[in-house]
């Protein structure tokens, strides 16, 4: 049995000032051909992992094909586009004789003049490998899901978990999965329900009521001829026609059980609308709740620059807050600048320097914040993460900086990525455990290497490109009405 394999991953912005072009890969893990693939993923907490897990235990064959990842940034250009498409449907078809397809996609995929990213992957695939063959795909939980996806892929599964730890276990799910269609003869049918609403940062896993939604989804999973299902909280920062929540599940041979599971949890989670929202104050606010409630250390996070979600990542809102408090024992991670990055590597490790750091992408991410600081320490922005988000997979934040003022200190770099666990910072000697105040630029991810030891944590606002000051995000292709956006 021989199962061909690739992925297309890329969560798009349209309101980021971060271009994305097709060597922009070169920022995460590069673009990757044939063995590369099993090589890079094989042990790592990732999709592709899982897939390759699967196949060990299974016993078939995957076939790479090629692997194309950016950093979630503006929309594709076309011709950029099609090319990595091209590459993987050639791919596909020069893999000789194969019985089904996996796939890794993003499921928030937007590229100029496509605003359904994964439908227009998925039906080229499709095309090319008839009607017939099976198509599994695993998806983030941040998915914007189509009716196009759903009619062109067999199967599809988001991950269930936020912090998303369980890429490697989802991605094991989509082998046995096909495994079981091309030994067992299931016959996967698919519905979806696209909720009317957008997700609020309310939806970590680990607590109610997030927790809730997943287990009611495992309770639809139990039930006699349901294969999988899933819930997508929606990738909100997308101005697209499929913009929005859903629930997706897949039955053997069932199309009206599929749809009534998938009807049946989707209006739960609509009926809790208000559940699933959560107000965030500035960090100003936040350091007064915190100073009150006395729990340390105490972590703040900017979703709002986010660059997981497709920020530029060096807004200057919280740090200001920071030094406007004349806060001790306190970091930032991460800010990107790669300017004030070469004035400390031009310094040298000790010297001391007078520095603008950040908002230099657009104003729209404040103004930068002046500081006379020590250069801790330097790196080349080479390591390892040690999880649990992928564990096993090394990362590369371009030239760093460990720098520090009255106690405050700032980690900057020159590629844009989220904390996802302590590894990198301490490659340039910073401890995130040892600090009072923690300010990452990240809506959740960072806590599936900080919730264990936080005393208390804070989802905070501050202006970016995605919280412009003095208006919201100016939404014009939306196809349905949202909640909280509409009322209802």
């Amino acid at each position: 049995m021989r199962i061909a394999t690739g992925g297309i991953l890329h969560e798009t912005s349209t309101f980021t000032t971060v271009p994305t072009t097709i060597a922009s890969a070169k920022e995460r893990q590069g673009y990757l051909h044939g063995q590369e693939i099993l090589d890079n993923w094989r042990g790592v907490n990732s999709p592709i992992g899982g897939f390759i897990e699967g196949a060990d235990a299974h016993g078939f064959e995957l076939v790479p094909t090629s692997f194309w990842e950016a950093f979630p940034s503006a929309p594709l250009p076309r011709s950029d586009f099609d090319t990595i498409v091209d590459s993987l449907v050639d791919g596909i078809a020069s893999a000789g004789e194969i019985d089904g397809v996996l796939l890794e996609l993003h499921g928030a995929m937007v590229a100029e003049g496509v605003p359904d990213g994964e439908g227009h992957i998925l039906a080229a695939v499709r095309d090319r490998v008839g009607p017939d063959l099976p198509i599994v795909a695993q998806l983030d939980i941040h998915s914007n899901v189509s009716h196009r996806m759903v009619e062109q892929a067999d199967v599809l599964i988001g991950r269930e978990t936020y912090p998303e730890v369980d890429m490697a276990a989802r991605g094991r799910e989509c082998a046995d999965v096909i495994h079981r269609i091309l030994t067992e003869g299931i016959k996967p049918t698919m519905a979806l329900h696209q909720i009317p609403m957008v997700w609020g940062m309310n939806q970590v896993t680990a607590h109610p009521p997030m927790k809730d939604a997943i287990d009611y989804l495992h309770e639809v999973e139990s039930r006699p001829g349901v294969v999988c299902g899933s819930i997508a909280t929606c990738y909100p920062l997308a101005d697209i026609p499929d913009m929005g929540a859903s629930v997706y599940v897949v039955t053997d041979n069932d199309q009206e059980l599929a749809q009534a599971c998938a009807n049946e949890l989707g209006e739960w989670i609509f009926e809790r609308r208000e559940d699933w929202q959560l107000d965030r104050p500035s960090t100003a606010e936040a350091l007064r709740l915190a100073e009150a409630d006395g729990n340390y250390p105490v972590i703040f996070a900017d979703r709002d620059d986010n660059t997981g979600g497709g920020s530029p990542g060096d807004s200057t809102g919280m740090l200001k807050a920071f030094v406007d408090a004349g806060l001790q024992d306190a970091c930032v991670l991460y800010i990107v600048d790669p300017e004030a990055v070469q004035q400390c590597q031009d310094a040298g490790v000790g010297a001391r320097l007078s520095l603008d750091i950040g908002a230099k992408s657009t104003p729209l991410q404040g103004q930068p914040v002046p500081m006379d600081v020590e250069v801790i320490a330097l790196s080349d922005g080479e390591f390892n993460y040690d999880g649990p988000m992928y564990a096993g997979l090394g990362g590369h934040m371009g030239p760093s900086a460990h720098i520090e003022q009255n106690g405050i200190h700032v980690l900057l770099v020159t590629v844009r990525e989220q904390p996802f666990c302590t590894a990198f910072s301490r490659t340039l000697g910073l401890d995130p455990k040892k600090m009072r105040y923690i300010g990452v630029k990240s809506a959740a991810h960072f806590r599936a290497g900080y919730e264990s030891w936080a005393g208390q944590i804070f989802s905070v606002a501050e202006p970016s490109v995605h919280n412009p000051t003095g208006g919201k995000l100016a939404f014009k292709n939306l196809g349905r009405k949202l909640y909280p956006y509409d009322e209802f």
